[in-house]
């Protein structure tokens, strides 16, 4: 059992859980808790280390146990070094260091969401897990979002980093992705000319959701084809970033449901 902070592998862990580039240059992200656990073993991506602490959780035994049938590199330790690694006030009893896949772009896209200047990554994260959950095809962040590797967008996101191909581009790449798929662009916009429910999501699509405190940036407005807005009666000047996502995304769900893409 690991007791000491100063264990080599713990000082790797909290050098990965403190800086992006690390992270970026190991090709790793870090999950913490069972279920995370779980998503990153289902998912068969590379484990290159896990810790856990001493528990009588049958859940996080049998999850323990999967790990070591596939040997994966684990290391027994102890609850108050688990917490000095920990991004969170209350450890999750297991942190796993992943290494980062791509999934690749599917070859035929017509459900895409473009992420753009946004800078928390506790929105991030809940964006990615509302598009997984809404089925969207892929994400695509451009220069600009926060760190999609943040321990707080990976918690946020709760397991849609295994299932989403999440691709950073430039607004170059974004646009010869839109005309080779031929999506229509749709950008969420408070200001925007076209109530979101009276847009037509049915067609082959690719929706832009801003940052909060700029906007989108003047790229992804000269790129839009239609602005699109959620109207407030209470009046509110807007929305946050995620729950403006998940509004537009089910409204697509919804819209496109039992009916064949154009």
């Amino acid at each position: 059992m690991i007791t000491s902070t100063r264990n080599p592998k713990i000082q790797w862990i909290k050098a990965l859980q403190a800086r992006p580039r690390r992270r970026k240059e190991e090709g790793v992200f870090i999950v913490e808790g069972v279920r995370l656990a779980e998503e990153a073993l289902r998912s068969g991506w590379e484990i290159q280390l896990g810790l856990f602490s001493p528990t009588r959780d049958e859940r996080l035994q049998r999850l323990i146990a999967a790990l070591q049938e596939q040997k994966t590199p684990l290391e027994e330790v102890s609850p108050t070094v688990l917490q000095a690694v920990s991004d969170t006030e209350a450890p999750q009893e297991i942190l796993l260091v992943v290494r980062q896949q791509s999934l690749p772009l599917p070859q035929k896209l017509s459900f895409v969401l473009v992420v753009d200047s946004l800078r928390d990554p506790g929105n991030l994260g809940t964006i990615l897990r509302s598009a997984a959950a809404a089925a969207v095809e892929a994400v695509l962040l451009p220069p600009g979002s926060v760190d999609v590797t943040s321990p707080k967008v990976v918690r946020s996101a709760m397991g849609a980093h295994f299932r989403l191909p999440i691709v950073r581009l430039n607004w170059d790449e974004i646009g010869q992705v839109s005309r080779e798929h031929r999506l229509s662009i749709f950008l969420a916009d408070a200001h925007g000319q076209v109530a979101y429910d009276q847009a037509d999501f049915r067609q082959p699509f690719l929706l832009i959701i801003g940052g909060e405190a700029e906007g989108a940036s003047p790229t992804a407005r000269s790129l839009a084809q239609q602005r699109v807005f959620i109207p407030m009666p209470g009046r509110m000047e807007s929305l946050n970033a995620a729950v403006s996502a998940a509004i537009l995304l089910f409204e697509a769900v919804r819209q496109r449901k039992g009916q064949a893409v154009a």
